[in-house]
């Protein structure tokens, strides 16, 4: 069975974006035993920043991964589907970056926020494209 190249590239983002998913539980894990805090973020700032920042990848990733996936099935070019990993992986990095780092705006923050938006929309409308025979 040979494997299109845009299944390779998905898969690429997807193991990718999986590992910062585990990074940034890993440090919501850390915070809570460093401060015993088992449940919610009492208060704590670092630790309601750590929580966020996973809660708004595990929120952001899944769908985008999906998109790429159904790219990938569709056959779509490989370099499209490594393209739009990359922004979207950076976007996401930018994102957690600044929001472990301020609970307000940030450059980061705001790049990230507009470069997650703007890959979301580019891969609904290839999608749609795809979609109509």
């Amino acid at each position: 069975m040979t494997v299109p190249p845009a299944a390779h590239a998905a898969a690429l983002w997807a193991g990718l974006n999986l590992i910062l998913m585990l990074v940034l539980s890993v440090r919501v894990v850390r915070i809570r035993r460093t401060r015993r805090i088992g449940l919610g973020h009492a208060g704590n700032p670092d630790l309601e920043r750590a929580v966020r920042a996973f809660g708004n990848a595990s929120e952001y990733i899944p769908a985008a991964l999906l998109g790429l996936g159904l790219l990938a099935l569709l056959n779509a070019p490989a370099g499209l589907v490594h393209l739009l990993g990359l922004a979207f992986t950076l976007g996401r990095i930018a994102h957690a970056v600044g929001l472990s780092r301020s609970g307000g705006a940030s450059l980061p923050r705001t790049v990230g926020v507009i470069t997650t938006w703007l890959v979301y929309l580019t891969t609904a409308v290839i999608l749609l494209v795809y979609a109509v025979p």
